[in-house]
């Protein structure tokens, strides 16, 4: 026969859990809708830039150092659009600092293994960026396997995603891409759908590739001061850097979401293990009453 104290003691402690994973479940939830209105909101600004930057490489079909004054790389806006022959890759990934938030980690970081498995196959070095803990620790678990060099962490920009963080990311990997580390540079994040899903997505970050406009698309009338170089300097920057904001927004999104789903389904899970335990009380307890009643009778028999 089951122990009465033993069961009691498992429902305590899983009710506990529940009031623990509902309360994260109402704070991702109240997270979530600040981060989703914060994706949706950036992403008509990301498209009009690329739309401007589209009609900028249509416009100027000649790039040159000369004469440009480089304070950091990523000024060097020739170097970072100049496609080059990849021997080594750089892959800036994604996660979050916290676990708890269903396969969201998982997903982006297996993404991310499988691009390191495909160059070494390929003769590729891979260089890893990673943000946030669990990337940052997935990576330095498997760091003696040789398959992959890991650079620079960031873990406080994960927790709040901020352009001054992206712009830090830019500097960093515009700096290795120039002096000629990398060849190439991939993030691996997730796109945001909903509440309740998101993709995981990778891109190439460097050289900027981008679309130049049509003929037909390009305003006769429009006009660049001081210059179209001058504006392209400040351009491939913004862009860069507002391609990795965007990353951050949208995975901080997918994280929360991901994280209130889960803990949804722990509550849920957790209300079905109280319940089945109830039952299993309650049988325990009234057999225990009927043992005892069988005790007193067969003593009170055995007295006459």
């Amino acid at each position: 026969m089951p122990n009465l104290k033993d069961i009691k003691n498992r429902i305590n402690s899983v009710q506990n859990t529940k009031k623990i994973t509902k309360a994260m479940k109402m704070v991702a939830a109240a997270k979530v809708k600040k981060a989703e209105s914060t994706v949706k909101a950036g992403r008509p600004f990301s498209d009009e830039l690329l739309h401007l930057f589209r009609k900028m490489l249509g416009t100027v079909s000649e790039y040159s150092k000369q004469g440009l004054k480089v304070e950091r790389a990523l000024d060097n806006y020739p170097e970072l659009i100049t496609p080059r022959e990849v021997k080594a890759e750089g892959l800036l990934v994604l996660t979050s600092n916290k676990g708890l938030a269903g396969a969201y980690n998982a997903n982006v970081i297996k993404a991310a293994f499988k691009r390191v498995k495909e160059n070494k196959e390929n003769g590729i070095k891979t260089f890893i960026y990673p943000v946030g803990q669990k990337a940052i620790s997935a990576f330095k678990h498997k760091q003696s396997s040789g398959d992959y060099i890991l650079k620079k962490g960031y873990m406080a920009i994960a927790n709040d995603p901020t352009a001054t963080g992206a712009t830090l990311i830019a500097e960093d990997m515009a700096e290795d891409f120039v002096k000629g580390e990398l060849d190439s540079i991939d993030i691996f994040t997730t796109h945001f759908n909903n509440m309740m899903s998101y993709n995981v997505v990778s891109w190439e970050i460097l050289p900027v590739k981008v679309e130049k406009a049509k003929e037909h698309e390009i305003d006769p009338l429009m006009t660049f001061e001081p210059s179209p170089h001058a504006v392209l300097k400040q351009l491939v920057p913004m862009y860069i850097t507002n391609s990795i904001y965007q990353a951050l927004l949208e995975a901080n999104a997918s994280e929360l979401a991901s994280r209130m789903t889960a803990m949804s389904a722990a509550s849920n899970n957790a209300e079905e293990i109280i319940n089945t335990l109830t039952v299993d009380y309650n049988k325990a307890r009234q057999g225990a009453i009927t043992q005892e009643l069988v005790e007193i009778v067969s003593g009170a028999n055995s007295v006459k």
